[in-house]
């Protein structure tokens, strides 16, 4: 069986193959953790380097996701009982007053191809949602908006962390498409990802 086939449908969008490849694996007694790395997360690796090169754009990356979700969903079940380690959980979701939900969704496939545990918390997502997260395990908190005028709720999501008493506990990243380095420095972010794939390594470096 031949991990390289996955990696590469997983390249190409192609779900159903993917799926069958997984399942054809396992069956194989390939153990699911060495899918899940050399197949899935390799892949999704190349699609977010693909990405930032120019090679690719939003929506192959958005159908290689997708692709790669059917096969995790598969292995799930099989990392759960053998206690696999989780890179980490991430708590994700569109700040209060904001509906949008493409980017958060994609920003969320990618980093749960990279190995991370994702709470999604959906969209208009009070500040206090992303404090709960926290007792949840979270220890990242990635904050999305797409419009300028919902960003400030980004800033009040960070001071209510503080108020809690938890900010020192978790680390904050931001992005969407008004959102800027600049601004993720001035309401004390931890980290600023212009896009689904830099989000994945940045992710890597807060927890790293």
């Amino acid at each position: 069986m031949d991990l390289k086939q996955i990696f590469d449908n997983v390249l190409d969008g192609a779900a159903p193959a993917v799926e069958a490849g997984v399942k054809e694996a396992l069956a194989a007694g390939i153990g699911a953790d060495v899918i899940l790395k050399d197949a899935l997360i390799a892949a999704m690796d190349e699609v977010g380097k693909r990405y930032e090169e120019g090679d690719i754009f939003v929506p192959e990356m958005l159908v290689a996701a997708r692709a790669m979700q059917t096969g995790l969903a598969l292995l799930k079940p099989y990392l759960v009982s053998s206690g696999a380690e989780s890179a980490g959980k991430v708590a994700i979701g569109t700040v209060k007053g904001d509906l949008h939900d493409i980017g958060k969704n994609l920003v969320a496939m990618m980093l749960e191809g990279a190995g991370f545990e994702i709470i999604d918390l959906g969209v208009d997502v009070p500040p206090q949602a992303f404090v709960d997260s926290v007792g949840k395990g979270a220890k990242v908190i990635g904050m999305s908006a797409l419009l300028t005028t919902t960003m400030s709720n980004m800033s009040v999501t960070v001071e209510a962390l503080k108020a809690a008493g938890l900010r020192d506990k978790v680390k904050v990243m931001v992005g969407g498409a008004p959102v800027t380095q600049d601004f993720a420095n001035q309401i004390g972010a931890d980290g600023f990802a212009a896009d689904a794939s830099s989000a994945t390594r940045v992710a890597r470096e807060l927890l790293g």
